[in-house]
């Protein structure tokens, strides 16, 4: 493994350098081993740098500890440019838990609290995160989450952007510019105009959340306009369980070793797709 100090001034150097060179890296939740595996065979395969994420309820799901000693395990295993980041951290105690566990990335999200709400929240995780020398995202905009309205608008202005940024000193800010979290109820269409414009107002990197379902020509725009860290999550979980759905229709083995190997291909296919999409493939 990479030193603390080390891993961090790479990740922003690497989402920097992919801005400026028109990619993108991809950050892909896992939620056990075998969605795991996919990823890092997929990123293994193709040589290629990933950001391995856990949300809360994963965290809450694998338990803490162990989350981060199969994504270090992982990481040495197949020799990956990788990075753990708190995806959607809703906290300071969560926060707080996943840095001291060594996270080399963290994301504070006060997207639904009011502005300075936001800015005050995400300029104390900013605070907390400098000893640790770890990588902290923001969100700024509505970005609907599972089970939210997608029809409701709240995309991130520039201007607040750059407000934002200047108050927080966030290193990397996720912005609403027409994705969702979840399955999309039809094709989504990206403000990429509007991405244009925060691009230019700001100077750090661009998250794109929601990534699962956006056409490949329009994440591609996206990273154009500066985008360089693009989630992708419930195409995983999508991937992994009808894999398995599909294998055990007609097939009565209780051997998960022999069933699970098929869900962790159909993920690594995903991923691989996603990679060759980003730039890094």
């Amino acid at each position: 493994m990479l030193g603390r100090e080390k891993v961090f001034m790479d990740l922003k150097a690497v989402l920097k350098d992919a801005q400026k060179n028109g990619r993108a890296i991809l950050a892909a939740n896992f939620y056990n081993l075998e969605t795991l595996q996919g990823i890092a065979k997929a990123a293994s395969e193709l040589k290629s740098p990933v950001i391995l994420q856990l949300t809360r309820g994963s965290i809450e799901y694998m338990g803490l500890n162990t989350a981060v000693a199969l994504a270090r395990s992982v990481i040495y295993d197949y020799g990956l440019q990788a990075w753990l980041h708190l995806d959607h951290g809703d906290s300071i105690d969560l926060v707080q838990r996943c840095l001291d566990a060594g996270f080399d990335s963290v994301m504070i999200d006060g997207s639904e609290k009011p502005f300075v709400e936001n800015i005050n929240l995400t300029r104390k995780v900013v605070e907390l995160a400098k000893p640790y020398g770890a990588m902290v995202e923001a969100e700024l905009g509505y970005v609907p989450k599972l089970g939210q309205d997608d029809n409701k608008l709240g995309f991130t202005e520039p201007d607040e952007a750059k407000k934002f940024v200047r108050e927080t000193k966030t290193d990397a800010l996720a912005v609403a510019i027409g994705s969702a979290h979840g399955f999309y109820k039809q094709t989504p269409k990206l403000d990429l105009e509007r991405l244009k414009q925060i691009h230019e107002a700001v100077d750090i990197p661009l998250v794109l959340h929601g990534g699962s379902g956006i056409p490949a020509e329009q994440l591609k725009a996206a990273i154009k306009n500066g985008i360089s860290k693009i989630n992708v999550a419930t195409e995983t979980k999508n991937a992994f369980m009808k894999s398995l759905a599909e294998e055990m229709k007609e097939n009565a083995e209780i051997d998960l070793r022999k069933v699970f190997p098929k869900g962790i291909e159909a993920v690594k296919k995903l991923i691989g797709e996603k990679l060759k999409i980003v730039g890094n493939g």
